[in-house]
């Protein structure tokens, strides 16, 4: 179900903005790596003889290149953010349009408040996951990629270290994740019955009070109140399990570079300078990670709403 509901999503895509979205993170994602390795070029200026001149150029190209990046950054957020809206647009219009179209026994089988609980909650939610995937997880795997490359070319030997640790921390979010879709799926069900509970206990207060209902209808809405809040706190609790999770074996990772380049660097096969580069990409090829399984955390949120809009006799 979620493969065919992230097929239905990626269709609503516009295709001018999603390319745009690539070259943009394709632009900061090269300057990003550039830049450690002009640090590493100014750490080894200033361990021999210093250059003045040389180490001028240097800091002028590092700042250059931090602008240019942090530019590049706020016009992909805004279009990000372009694209999030333009596709809840047009998939709230489909949705309402659809609304249209419903037989009568799907109305007569579901209430008026699970109905504007997809159409509204569930939409947001969705927008929110779709805006977090565009705003880091198109930059995140381009600054893996990249990262891994540009490591290879400095010491491949330190390199494996990192490929090697790097699956660990992709079976702990993977099984987290498979675990948490569920229980978003579960807390966007709970969360329609209470809105269509609660719709229609306003709409028909007068009625419930004509015929001293009160009590009954306060017993049904703490019923689905309580489910509602251990399902959530269940969601939440295993999905903030993905980021210290990653991040312990990530701080290993960095660990294991660090003892390992300084050794090369005392055998004289590795320059400080080289080692500081290195360090910075071993911290930048483990940061999309952990920021991956926020994202992917957020997007098992995310597609679960989206089950619920594009397949409404759920």
């Amino acid at each position: 179900m979620k493969k065919a509901t992230l097929r239905r999503v990626l269709r609503y895509l516009p295709s001018s903005l999603l390319i745009l979205t690539i070259l943009f993170s394709l632009i900061y994602v090269a300057l990003s790596l550039y830049i450690p390795i002009l640090i590493g070029k100014a750490v080894d200026c200033m361990t021999s003889p210093i250059n003045f001149t040389t180490l001028t150029d240097i800091l002028i190209k590092t700042g250059i290149c931090v602008l240019i990046a942090a530019c590049t950054q706020w016009i992909s957020s805004l279009i990000n953010n372009r694209l999030t809206y333009r596709t809840i647009q047009s998939m709230r219009h489909d949705a309402f349009t659809s609304l249209h179209k419903l037989p009568l026994s799907y109305l007569d089988a579901h209430s008026a408040g699970d109905i504007l609980s997809r159409m509204i909650a569930d939409v947001d939610t969705f927008a929110d996951g779709l805006l977090l995937g565009f705003t880091q997880l198109f930059t995140g795997v381009m600054t893996i990629l990249g990262t891994l490359i540009f490591m290879l070319t400095l010491s491949p030997s330190i390199t494996l270290v990192v490929i090697v640790l790097t699956p660990l921390s992709l079976i702990i979010a993977r099984f987290i994740a498979t675990k948490t879709y569920k229980m978003f799926q579960l807390q966007s069900v709970t969360r329609g019955e209470q809105t269509a509970l609660i719709n229609e206990a306003v709409g028909d207060l007068k009625l419930i009070q004509a015929f001293a209902h009160e009590d009954a209808e306060i017993s049904a809405f703490d019923e689905i109140n309580t489910r509602l809040k251990s399902c959530s706190l269940d969601a939440t609790f295993y999905s903030s399990l993905v980021n210290p999770s990653t991040r312990f074996v990530y701080a290993l990772v960095y660990a294991a570079v660090a003892l390992i380049g300084a050794f090369s660097v005392l055998s004289g096969r590795l320059s400080i300078g080289t080692l500081t580069s290195f360090l910075s990409y071993a911290n930048q090829y483990t940061k999309p990670f952990n920021d991956i399984s926020g994202v992917i955390t957020e997007m098992q949120n995310s597609l679960a709403c989206a089950d619920r809009i594009f397949c409404p006799h759920g």
